[in-house]
């Protein structure tokens, strides 16, 4: 069902992009209705429109927070063209049809980002916009809805293309959109209520803003240095979920991450072999790194530590020795770990995984596990360090960057390839790594996050000295890698669980 726009209802925070989308609409002699400095947009352009409050015969009260919150508005936004009670009310009261509304709403989320004064962040969190734009979508059988400035060209090419019509396919798809817009923004005021807001210094780069909402101190202590930066909760993030991995164990495990990657790993009987493992797995990338222990600093651990600068140290505890010496330097970072909370950082993550991108948002759950069977498709079965470095080894796959490939031997992170376009780059890398610190490959084991799709990777890595294979499998080509293996006395085991990491 087409329909003709006749009114139009404007009041918009941005108006970057507007005066295209007003002018079509003075030219389709459509009666535009309008607030406040939207208004004064308009009027400014030599546009005609008729002020809200003389639709209501209310002025704007209490201080804006009130304009639009009138049944004369809502009526004709409302207003079911084919119900008579409805028509006839509406005539009764003198409420005009309105047939387009273009609302967008308060920058809840901007304001949240530059500023921790609650004053102003209240006074972001839109009534009359969300309440227009959900009463619009919800009579998108007669009124079009624009809840974005993103979609001001639409309408504009649509409504001239149309005559100033618009079918009920679009009207409906607006609709739809509006609704996904309101329901963002009540998400993040709700975010708000429920937790913590933080403005940080700045984000990934200088130039941008950036804010954390949540509750850090549920999860950990800080002990030393200065605010966590962005980047800094980024990579902290990324060694929780690495290190969360590791909660069933009782040996030491430490890691260093850089962008989120882990570049060093190792797990021993103690902290500080544990620590002096990592870091030999790559000195040179550790440097500036986030680093990540399950279990407590002694003296002779932090005394390592402290001849090299990093960001930030996460551990489930440290003792008194060890902080005199770790806060010599004042910008360092030490937090201590709740281990109960920040053990169910897991549970948080559990319930699902989102990101906003394109005009969406994706969600997911996490990817828990390291692998759901265990079939050895080789030339041999493994042996038990096999089995455990093999084990070792997809974990640590699992929390880098794909495409990866993990080089794993006595349960430490010799070389890695991760974030390459192919497979066999990452593979490439990862021996490179490897040779460039020295370490002997022969007997490793290599883990990677997908299937080969061809017999190469297995190849290479069999001539650098890798003796046992982890991979999900689900190639058409399987049977290559694995007979390759077979030939060659090497292990090849099937999980059936991928890990990529986008």
């Amino acid at each position: 069902m087409n329909k003709k726009i006749t009114s139009a209802l404007i009041s918009v925070f941005y108006k970057d992009g507007l005066e295209p989308l007003v002018k079509k609409l003075n030219e389709l002699n459509i009666t535009i209705y309008s607030t406040g400095g939207t208004q004064q947009f308009i009027e400014a352009m030599g546009i005609p429109c008729i002020a809200a409050e003389n639709v209501t015969n209310y002025p704007s009260i209490l201080g804006g927070r009130v304009k639009t919150l009138h049944p004369k508005i809502f009526g004709g936004i409302l207003g079911r063209r084919e119900v008579e009670q409805d028509l006839t009310e509406m005539k009764e009261f003198d409420i005009p049809e309105i047939d387009l509304v273009i609302v967008d709403l308060y920058p809840f989320e901007e304001t949240l980002a530059s500023t921790n004064e609650e004053k102003l962040i209240i006074e972001k969190i839109d009534i009359g916009g969300p309440s227009m734009i959900r009463a619009a979508a919800k009579n998108f059988n007669h009124v079009a809805v624009l809840a974005s400035k993103d979609d001001y060209t639409y309408l504009l090419d649509t409504i001239s293309n149309q005559n100033g019509e618009t079918t009920l396919a679009q009207r409906k798809q607006l609709a739809a959109k509006a609704f996904e817009v309101v329901m963002q923004y009540d998400i993040a005021i709700s975010n708000y209520f429920n937790t913590e807001t933080t403005v940080l210094r700045y984000g990934e780069n200088p130039h941008q803003k950036a804010s954390f909402t949540g509750k850090l101190n549920e999860l950990f202590n800080q002990l030393h240095g200065k605010e966590l930066s962005y980047n800094n909760l980024v990579d902290v993030d990324a060694a929780l979920q690495l290190i969360n991995e590791f909660n069933d164990t009782n040996e030491s495990v430490f890691a260093i991450i850089k962008h989120t990657n882990v570049c060093g790993v190792a797990m021993r009987a103690n902290t500080l072999d544990a620590w002096n493992t990592a870091l030999s797995s790559d000195p040179e990338s550790a440097f500036g790194g986030v680093l990540i222990s399950n279990s407590s600093i002694d003296k002779e651990t932090a005394n390592a530590i402290n001849d090299i600068f990093f960001e930030v140290l996460i551990a489930n505890d440290f003792t008194s020795e060890a902080l005199e010496i770790l806060q010599v330097k004042k910008n360092r970072i030490l937090l201590k770990l709740n281990k109960e909370e920040s053990s169910a950082i897991h549970k948080v993550h559990n319930i699902s995984i989102s990101k906003t991108l394109l005009n969406g948002t994706i969600q997911q759950d996490i990817d828990q596990g390291n692998f759901s069977t265990w079939l050895e498709e080789g030339g041999r079965l493994c042996n038990e360090d096999e089995k455990s470095d093999l084990i070792f080894a997809n974990i640590i796959c699992k929390h880098l960057k794909s495409n990866a490939i993990a080089l794993v031997k006595n349960k430490q992170l010799l070389g890695k390839g991760c974030g390459q376009t192919s497979r066999i780059d990452s593979l490439k890398q990862s021996i490179e790594k490897a040779n460039q610190f020295k370490f002997d490959l022969k007997d490793a084991v290599l883990a990677s996050d997908a299937f080969f799709p061809f017999d190469d990777c297995v190849k290479i890595a069999h001539e650098n000295g890798i003796k046992a294979f982890i991979q999900p499998g689900g190639s058409i080509r399987d049977k290559d890698s694995i007979q390759y293996c077979k030939d060659n006395n090497l292990v090849m085991v099937i999980t059936g669980m991928r890990h990529f990491k986008h």
